[in-house]
């Protein structure tokens, strides 16, 4: 089986973004350059999760390389929906990021969800991992290379998403349903 790296480095554009209502949203991240565009499935909680460290990964860039950090973007930056159309290329099961000095910029690499992932969900043990192959060297996956402004600007508009959907409910922190929800703190009463 062969296996495809989408890189993009640097990409003409690098976003999450979702596709259908609150509730039901799938959660993308897509890269477009160079006449072509690649789109992969992820969970809201992958993306809340590389916002948060790609945010340490600039700090952290800062303090041992002494790059310069670029503030929050004043404007609210690309805002603008998916390109589309929005193929999903694969799921993602990891997610890496890595700060390259040289170049001074940010790696971002989404791996496909591999073969031992996909059976572990199914409950499988985990005794008879194989040890003998390196699990992501045959997976998809998509890499780009962002500057520090580019990458900020992910963040924000990665936050953003994320928090456009369903407001938490305000004693559980589930998401609420426009209908209302069973709170379990509320001893299953609809709020």
């Amino acid at each position: 089986m062969t296996h495809q790296v989408h890189a993009f480095e640097p990409p003409e554009r690098f976003v999450a973004g979702t596709v259908g209502p609150p509730g039901e949203r799938t959660f993308f991240l897509q890269a477009r350059g160079g006449g072509r565009l690649v789109s992969v499935a992820l969970e809201k909680v992958q993306v809340s999760l590389l916002a948060e460290k790609l945010e340490e990964l600039l700090t952290e860039a800062q303090r041992r390389f002494g790059v310069e950090l670029p503030e929050a973007p004043a404007s609210v930056g690309d805002n603008e929906p998916l390109d589309t159309p929005v193929d999903e290329e694969f799921r993602v099961g990891t997610l890496g990021l890595a700060f390259d000095a040289d170049t001074a910029t940010v790696v971002i690499e989404a791996i496909a969800v591999g073969e031992v992932e996909a059976e572990m969900e199914l409950g499988e043990s985990e005794e008879d991992e194989a040890d003998d192959v390196e699990p992501d060297e045959d997976l998809d996956r998509l890499r780009v290379r962002l500057t520090p402004e580019a990458t900020r600007e992910f963040i924000e508009r990665a936050r953003r998403v994320v928090n456009a959907g369903r407001p938490p409910c305000p004693l559980c922190g589930q998401p609420l349903d426009p209908a209302g929800h069973l709170c379990p703190r509320n001893n299953g009463y609809h709020r």
